[in-house]
């Protein structure tokens, strides 16, 4: 097998939009997620769209299954042609001064360690004499300090570091990296966000607000605007984008 699209967290999401997305275009894509129904349905779909589309479970936060699905993906492809870091999780939601040190520890492993473990693992597939495109999934929390979300707003700032020194790092090897903030998108996160107390998080009533009143992006219309820069062909290397913008 050749060269294909990596997208993490895909078994739901924009993650799972974005595959689709990706596939529908002609294009082998491995969908990666930790093992869930969930992603079993979304790998039936994805063989159906394309025959070279594979999944692989992975848990983000635990470095032995990134080096397992590493392994796994690299068997396989000799080349990524993209990979998108999709993969993500809000908790904890809670205030800093409480909030207990593995559980801000898991956070900071899921939404930024996780990225580059994985994207290390992957080296000897990525650019080369082919380009690769990286494109991490951003959001506002990167940019603005949201109480309760101190561990989610941490990573993403960081996320989006590194994805510019990715950028920098990666320009002599034919590999671009991209960060887009994709908006307040219907999606699991919001579903826990709203599930979360108000003591820790007293912007609870808006997020409500934004659910109740129809103001959260579909994420199928969220990966068609993504999809040119999954696939490398727009974004500049190294810029930091809204899909509000795009």
């Amino acid at each position: 097998m050749s060269e294909a699209y990596l997208v993490t967290g895909a078994s739901k999401g924009i993650g799972r939009s974005i595959a689709i997305s990706i596939a529908s275009s002609g294009k082998p894509v491995i969908a990666l997620a930790r093992k869930s129904p969930e992603l079993e349905t979304v790998g039936a779909e994805l063989s159906k769209l394309h025959p070279d589309c594979i999944t692989v479970s992975c848990d983000l936060g635990e470095s032995a299954d990134i080096s397992v699905a590493a392994e796994t993906i690299r068997n396989r492809f000799s080349h990524l042609s993209g990979l998108i870091h999709n993969a993500g999780t809000i908790n904890p939601i809670a205030n800093m001064m409480k909030v207990e040190r593995a559980d801000w520890a898991q956070s900071i492993n899921v939404n930024l360690i996780g990225v580059q473990d994985l994207t290390s693992k992957l080296d000897s597939i990525l650019g080369g004499t082919a380009h690769s495109r990286i494109t991490t999934i951003s959001s506002g929390a990167a940019k603005r300090s949201i109480h309760g979300w101190s561990a989610y707003c941490v990573a993403k700032a960081g996320l989006d570091m590194w994805s510019m020194c990715m950028a920098e790092e990666g320009a002599n090897n034919n590999i671009s990296s991209v960060s887009i903030a994709p908006g307040i998108v219907d999606t699991g996160m919001q579903e826990d966000i709203r599930a979360s107390d108000i003591n820790s998080f007293p912007s609870l009533p808006n997020f409500i607000g934004y659910h109740e009143n129809g103001e959260l992006s579909n994420p199928d219309d969220v990966a068609e605007k993504l999809l040119p820069y999954c696939l490398g062909n727009a974004g500049e290397n190294g810029q930091r984008l809204d899909v509000r913008n795009l």
